[in-house]
């Protein structure tokens, strides 16, 4: 597992859940930290559009439509979250820079 690459996991939160893909950000010794990638723009706020990093490369991510990182939360998984999964794609090299300087 490594930085960039964007797997489809389940995530949870209290009762909930979805399944959705994510982007692998820091992989650490027991936990990885992911952000939420998601499709919908259109109808959020300013404010959270500004947090959306738009992915230029979807289909090299592994996505089949354009496709946002949600950066408004970092989220920590334990590793086991990923047990058994594949990345689905990985960031161009070209966004990979984007998304750096974006979240600067």
């Amino acid at each position: 597992m490594s930085p960039h690459e964007i797997y489809i996991i389940h995530l949870s939160w209290g009762s909930d859940g979805k399944i959705r893909p994510v982007l692998v950000f820091i992989v650490d010794e027991d936990t990885v930290d992911i952000y939420q990638i998601t499709t919908q723009y259109e109808n959020k706020s300013e404010h959270i559009k500004s947090q959306y990093f738009k992915i230029n490369d979807p289909e090299q991510a592994g996505l089949n439509k354009a496709s946002y990182i949600d950066t408004g939360t970092l989220i920590s998984l334990p590793k086991d979250a990923f047990k058994g999964k594949t990345p689905v794609g990985i960031l161009t090299d070209g966004d990979k820079q984007r998304f750096l300087k974006f979240l600067k």
